[in-house]
């Protein structure tokens, strides 16, 4: 299993690094060609669209192919939008692009449900903290890397070396990493109703009462702190006046502090407290470090500001799906993963949009009081499912419980 983890860890900090290289300079690659703040946010939008109608139907066939397929799968679509991006002369183009990676963008999600196959309860959400810090650490290297290499404005080559760590990925994948589900559990799952390749049975999940209400607590609180994701870039050309290469920065800091909290204290943290208690204050802690981005006075206050940020976030990203992968059944976890993935990218739909138009509209400052507000109002809905959830939920905690 430690070697599974090992080679899992290393896939997402590939991934992510690729990721990470060209996400800060998409608004200025598009300002290249002339794209409004509105735009941008559209931009941004139209890959989280393709991801929100691909990533449950890849964790769905997940379920009953195996994750490796899959991900192999996955891995070339990214090494495509990639080489679009790079290849990109026009704004149509860098559409285009992120359309293509985002429909084959259920990367993570995949790699999450690999974890749930290998780990047991107790360690699961250690395991799902393996690729927060892999996240993190992308995130050090890779914003850092595409600060520097896009100096003169030169934003294709930052595409084409994702493109290159995308089919490194590629090829890693193919040698080493094995399938997490044996034949004989393939062909288990493959004979289950509940992995049936339909809609109808996909999202009979949402109806069962200890994974609707979490759900619906990913997608509000997803939609704050995507908004904070996606607009960060505007939100410091509009406020603090940084250039492509400092907003670069800023989120390789970011990268430090992700590594530091969910490498480490994610493992220490599920021990001493239970995944309920984190859920809870994963969500009091984000409303209020929103609020903190959206007064920041000075470059110095944000840098304080998102250690409490990172580390909310990464709780409740890492402690949710682990509640999730805990309430459905064995043969649902993949493509339970891949609603969970896509309610995030249905909140990248709404959030870079809805972020562009207030920063131009109001000022910097309305995203972060935006999504402030809407974590807030999350609080007591949270303290009511939480209270009602048995401290070891189960597949069938929705006959358990009387939640509405």
């Amino acid at each position: 299993m430690k070697r599974q983890l090992g080679l899992l860890f290393l896939f997402v900090f590939v991934d992510i690094l690729g990721f990470s290289l060209i996400l800060p300079l998409l608004p200025y690659y598009a300002k290249s060609f002339g794209a409004t703040p509105v735009v941008v946010g559209l931009l941004l939008s139209a890959n989280a669209v393709t991801q929100l109608l691909g990533a449950p139907l890849i964790g769905r066939l997940s379920d009953r192919y195996g994750r490796r397929p899959l991900l192999l799968l996955c891995i070339l679509g990214t090494v495509a939008g990639f080489l679009l991006l790079g290849f990109a002369n026009s704004l149509a183009l860098l559409f285009i692009s992120r359309i293509v990676d985002g429909f084959l963008g259920g990367n993570i999600s995949l790699a999450q449900a690999y974890i749930t196959d290998v780990t047991d309860e107790q360690n699961r959400a250690k395991g799902m903290g393996l690729i927060g810090a892999a996240f993190g650490l992308g995130f050090i290297i890779g914003p850092a890397m595409g600060g520097l290499l896009s100096q003169g404005e030169n934003y294709a080559l930052p595409a084409f070396l994702a493109a290159g760590l995308a089919a490194l990925n590629l090829v890693g994948v193919w040698l080493w990493l094995p399938e997490s589900l044996s034949p004989e559990r393939r062909a288990a799952l493959r004979n289950s109703p509940r992995t049936a390749f339909t809609a109808r049975a996909l999202f009979n999940a949402l109806r069962r009462k200890c994974v609707g209400p979490l759900l619906n607590l990913r997608l509000f609180y997803g939609l704050a702190f995507t908004m904070f994701e996606t607009v960060f870039s505007l939100y410091a050309i509009a406020r603090l006046k940084l250039n492509a290469q400092e907003t670069s920065y800023v989120l390789t800091y970011v990268g430090v502090i992700v590594v530091i909290l969910q490498g480490g204290a994610i493992g220490a943290l599920t021990k001493r407290f239970s995944e309920k208690t984190l859920t809870f204050w994963g969500v009091v802690l984000l409303s209020a470090s929103l609020l903190g981005w959206a007064l920041a006075p000075t470059l110095w206050a944000l840098l304080v500001v998102l250690i409490p940020l990172s580390l909310a976030s990464g709780v409740l990203n890492i402690v949710t799906n682990s509640l999730l992968t805990k309430v459905v059944y064995q043969e649902e976890v993949g493509g339970t993963l891949g609603l969970s993935a896509a309610l995030a990218s249905f909140a990248r739909i709404i959030s870079p949009s809805l972020g562009g138009w207030l920063i131009q509209s109001l000022g910097a400052w309305a995203p972060g009081a935006l999504g402030a507000v809407i974590v807030a109002a999350l609080i007591p809905y949270t303290r009511r499912y939480l209270a009602a959830l048995p401290d070891e939920p189960g597949p069938s905690c929705a006959e358990a419980v009387g939640l509405v």
